[in-house]
Parts: structure tokens; sequence; C-alpha cells
């Protein structure tokens, strides 16, 4: 396929990517969201599309036409656009793809691997919490604001969520709080103590700092920044004042949960040949993604447990058992994998999911 069949047009609307799996599943707000960091692409009937896309960080959706895939080992399948395997990706699955022929011509829809699997751990941890954090988790997957407020997929992706572990997600919407603050409002003053982490909501904040005796305009934060860190991780005071410009919200994090939550959990993780040794011993894998995903590529022996649903199982599952717990990428897997390990299960996490497993397969 040449780069001039390829159509760069980013408005694949969210109800097309609402009837694929797993995003079908995603809230309103998110779906609009991720539609725009989609790219669409054609193919001609007798290419390889895979050849060019599958190799790239993205994943592949058949929105029309049909495409014959050639699997390592022998076999093939042929997958139409729209229906039954066509709703699901062309380039993730747990049998390796090492061809593919357009039978048809094609429409092809690309999203990138990190944003649609970023869009999904959050989006799904959210789903599955209590009444504590209900207006926080509300705002994670369906508030008005979710393109340009604190969890916005571009803040999750580069802001300061993207570095918190994705095993600390649950626990992190549980612990903050949400204050509504107005315009002239000093939220903290240089010179205290640092006691409170802070993301803003909505609104934006101007830092001040003294200098000769004079106060200083240094920076203006909006929707998603972050403040109040440096003193918290330093153990000093306060380096600056931080004083509203807009009426807005913030969400808050106590100084001990701050820290808490931003250490690497101790998560056992084992490669994938460490992983099937463990099953072959007697341990159980152990999927945590939507049913609609684990129907369509579990791996042998699994039982699902979705997320969401980790803690309605803990009464259910064999506490005397051992698992080994995997998604797609290692994100949702790992936060399960923090929720039983709580709970004094016996659980092993696959590292890097199966994304790792099918590069080793490869191998």
């Amino acid at each position: 396929m040449d780069s001039a069949s390829e159509n760069r047009d980013r408005a694949a609307d969210e109800t097309r990517l609402a009837r694929l799996a797993p995003l079908a599943a995603l809230s309103p707000a998110r779906l609009a969201e991720l539609a725009a960091a989609t790219q669409s692409a054609r193919a001609a009937r007798g290419s390889d599309p895979l050849a060019e896309h599958g190799a790239k960080e993205h994943t592949v959706f058949l929105l029309r036409g049909e495409i014959l895939l050639f699997f390592a080992g022998g076999g093939s399948l042929v997958v139409v656009g729209g229906s039954g395997d066509g709703l699901h990706p062309l380039n993730r699955r747990q049998a390796t793809v090492v061809r593919s022929k357009a039978i048809t011509d094609l429409e092809l829809l690309l999203i990138d691997d990190d944003a649609l699997d970023i869009a999904i751990t959050w989006d799904q941890v959210a789903a599955g919490g209590g009444a504590p954090a209900g207006a926080i988790r509300e705002a994670v997957r369906s508030d008005a604001r979710v393109g340009s407020g604190a969890f916005s997929l571009q803040n999750l992706r580069h802001g300061f969520f993207a570095q918190l572990p994705a095993a600390r997600i649950e626990e992190l919407l549980r612990r903050f709080e949400r204050v509504t603050v107005r315009r002239s409002e000093m939220v903290i003053r240089e010179g205290d103590e640092g006691d409170w982490f802070y993301v803003i909501e909505s609104g934006k904040c101007q830092v001040e700092r003294m200098v000769g005796g004079v106060r200083v305009a240094v920076a203006e934060l909006r929707s998603g920044d972050t403040f109040g860190e440096e003193a918290l991780v330093s153990q000093a005071k306060r380096n600056a004042s931080v004083t509203m410009l807009a009426d807005g919200e913030l969400l808050r994090l106590a100084k001990s949960d701050f820290t808490e939550l931003l250490a690497e959990p101790l998560l056992h993780r084992v490669g994938w040949a460490a992983a099937c040794d463990k099953v072959a011993g007697g341990a159980v894998w152990l999927d945590v993604r939507y049913p609609s995903e684990y129907q369509h590529d579990r791996l042998a022996g699994a039982i699902n447990v979705p997320l969401s649903e980790v803690r309605n199982s803990f009464t259910v599952l064999d506490p005397a058992a051992e698992y080994v717990v995997y998604c797609q990428s290692g994100r949702r897997s790992s936060a399960a994998t923090f929720l039983f390990a709580q709970r004094g299960f016996k659980v092993w996490l696959l590292e890097g999911g199966l994304w790792a497993a099918q590069r080793a397969s490869a191998l």
C-alpha cells in the first residue's frame, strides 16, 4: 500500500468505534476523545496491509472488506469487516499473524496502542469503583470536561497520571478529595508546611514566589496540571504560593497517601516462559480483560475476572490456588494483581501482558 492511498483523516466518529471490541465498553466521552486519535487507511485488493501497519505501534481494525490472515505454524482465517472476527483487532491475536492478503479493497482503522490501552485501563478501573469516590470516578468516565480536564487522554498519557503505576489507579481514585475553590483564593502559601498534593480538574492558578521582597508570578497552571509535590518529595516547606485566577475544582491527595501511592508497588512479575512453567505446575491463568476480549483470544484454561469485578471475586476464587494474571499490555493486570495481593491471594503478574507473550512466541 503506498502512502497516497492512506487517508489521515482523524474524524472517525464514536458511533463507529463503539461497535468494535473492546471499545464498546468505553464511556461516550472517552470514545469521542479516542476518535480524534485514530487514523483511517485503505488497502487495495491483493495487498498485504499488515506488512505495513501490523509492525507499527497500532491496533488495526477492519471496517470494510475481506482479508485473509495467515498464522505462524500454519492455518488461516478469513475476516469480514463489521461483524464477528472483524470487530476484533487484526494484529492483536493469540496466534501470531505472519502474513495477510486483502481479498477485496479494504477500509482500515488504526489506533495508537498506548492511547487505546490507557483509555481502557482508566475507564475499566473507574467503572468498578464504589460510592466513596463516585464523583471522581464519574469524572474519569463521562464528565463533560474529560477532553480537557485532569483525566483527559492527553493527560493520562503524558501528564502526571502517566507516571502513576497502573496498580495504584484504583486506590488513587478512592483517596483523592475534590474541593471547590474560588477566584483569588490562595490554595498554598509560600513558607508553609507541605500537606497536600493537588491536580487541577478545572479552572486556572497562578504560581508566585517572593523575590527580593516582591511577589513575582512565575507560572500559570491550567486544567490537568499539578502542584504541591515539591514540598512533599523534598520534605521542605512550600517554595511558592498558588492562587486561583478563576473559580474551579481541585483534586487533592494527603501527604501520606501521595508518598504511598507513588511508590512502585511490590508486584511479583514473571516473563512468558516462567508464567507457562507456573501454569504447568498447577497455577491458573486469570484474564482480567473485558469478556469480549476473553472470548476472542483467551489463553487455554484461563478464567475471566474483569478488572472491574475483581473485588466481587474475592469470595469466589479459591484462596489456596495460585494465579498468573494477564491482560493485553500488563496495565490492567498490574492493577488486578495488586488488589488480589492485598487480600492475600498468591498471584503473579505476566509482565508485558499478551503483547509480550506474542513477541516471545514469535522468536
